[in-house]
């Protein structure tokens, strides 16, 4: 089993002293999760903010931009930020990508994913359905980066949609099953519909929020 926190020579897999192997070697000196969360956050919502001031609605976001806002976002944090990363990874007994093919696989995910589904402009809700569950589950089964690609997915999703004149996306129903997310990810090794059923839900739920 691959744990995601397995070590080697890498920096990457380096952890920070005193944090009893919970947390990553970092820039802060940070040894407590619950800080590290809190900092990430932060920074995160700083970026959002910025991306969503900059992105423009016929925009077809490229591998050079995720790896662009991971490094703004993290490059504070940790010295690989915005770079693919070097080790493998993995979730109980499931392996993402390796990672000496992850430039390959972002490529194919530029070329056939993002180019062809972006701008979202003018989609139906069916349509971007579809389109968030493609990008949402070929990003994350690369998962491209040591840390943070579940959140940098939805910064994408958030854009996608925004495109397609649809409000800012409610992910609770990610968050409230981890169980069933992780399931749809899984099951999108060789079929989307899980995870297209698990957008819709979002997407329901969202306009319902937003009176729509």
């Amino acid at each position: 089993m691959t744990n995601r926190y397995d070590t080697n020579s890498s920096i990457e897999g380096q952890f920070q002293p005193g944090s009893d192997e919970t947390m990553l070697s970092n820039k802060l000196g940070i040894t407590r999760p619950v800080e590290m969360n809190s900092v990430e956050l932060d920074l995160l919502l700083q970026l959002t903010d910025a991306v969503l001031d900059e992105v423009t609605e016929n925009q077809v976001i490229t591998t050079t931009d995720l790896c662009t806002w991971h490094h703004r976002w993290l490059g504070h944090v940790y010295e690989w930020a915005g770079q693919y990363r070097s080790v493998n990874i993995g979730k109980a007994e499931f392996h993402f990508a390796a990672a000496h093919l992850i430039p390959k696989l972002m490529q194919t995910l530029e070329d056939e994913f993002l180019a062809v589904t972006m701008p979202c402009k003018d989609m139906t809700d069916e349509q971007l359905i579809e389109a968030l569950a493609k990008v949402h589950i070929e990003f994350i089964l690369i998962h491209p980066f040591r840390e943070g690609n579940g959140r940098l997915s939805r910064l994408l999703a958030t854009i996608m949609a925004l495109q397609a004149g649809q409000p800012l996306l409610d992910f609770s129903a990610m968050d409230d099953n981890k169980q069933r997310y992780f399931a749809t990810v899984q099951a999108g090794l060789d079929d989307y519909e899980p995870m297209k059923a698990l957008f819709r839900q979002v997407l329901h739920e969202t306009q319902q929020n937003a009176g729509g």
